[in-house]
């Protein structure tokens, strides 16, 4: 499926792995051209597409048993094109980077999540729908991972970038409003 203007000023190839609508609306609203591809679609074949990015979308599910999925963000990330991932893409996200995730004992359901952005120093007023989290004792162990939001809540990640490559995520519904 493509959405948006083929004259548009980015081309981004969408993993789907549940995408909402808003979030292609949005995407298209700020110059995207997106073409979404099936969750299982391989790296080469999204490559052929020659896309300027890459968003892993939001879903349901396990990111821990996502083995294959996990290996193709790797090769997204290696491709060093640009890469964004929100809710289950920032889990993902987090395992291709060595990272692992936990199952949480209630999640984070619904409006009113306030979370920091670490480089602004502001609170963010979020909209969340998750059960998994990633596991903040582990960035000791992986130096090229840098945690940009954080849930003032509970102190959980909600998001990363990776130093090293332009790739970031975020746990949080950004195109949500709260």
């Amino acid at each position: 499926y493509f959405f948006g203007n083929a004259d548009s000023t980015y081309k981004v190839a969408l993993l789907d792995f549940g995408v909402k609508k808003n979030i292609i609306r949005s995407l298209a609203e700020r110059g995207c051209y997106l073409q979404v591809f099936p969750m299982k679609t391989s790296f080469t074949e999204m490559k052929k597409w020659n896309p300027d990015g890459f968003m892993i979308s939001n879903g349901p599910g396990d990111p821990g048993v996502m083995l294959d999925e996990i290996n193709t963000i790797k090769e997204i990330i290696n491709s060093n094109v640009p890469t964004f991932g929100i809710c289950l893409g920032h889990q993902l996200i987090a395992h291709a980077a060595g990272l692992s995730t936990f199952k949480m004992h209630k999640g984070h359901r619904g409006i009113n999540h306030p979370v920091k952005n670490l480089i602004t120093g502001k609170c963010e007023v979020t909209s969340q729908n998750h059960g998994f989290g990633v596991k903040q004792d582990e960035l000791k162990n992986i130096k090229n991972v840098e945690i940009t939001h954080i849930n003032l809540n509970d102190n959980t990640i909600e998001g990363l970038r990776l130093t090293d490559k332009k790739v970031f995520s975020v746990q949080y519904h950004p195109e949500a409003c709260p």
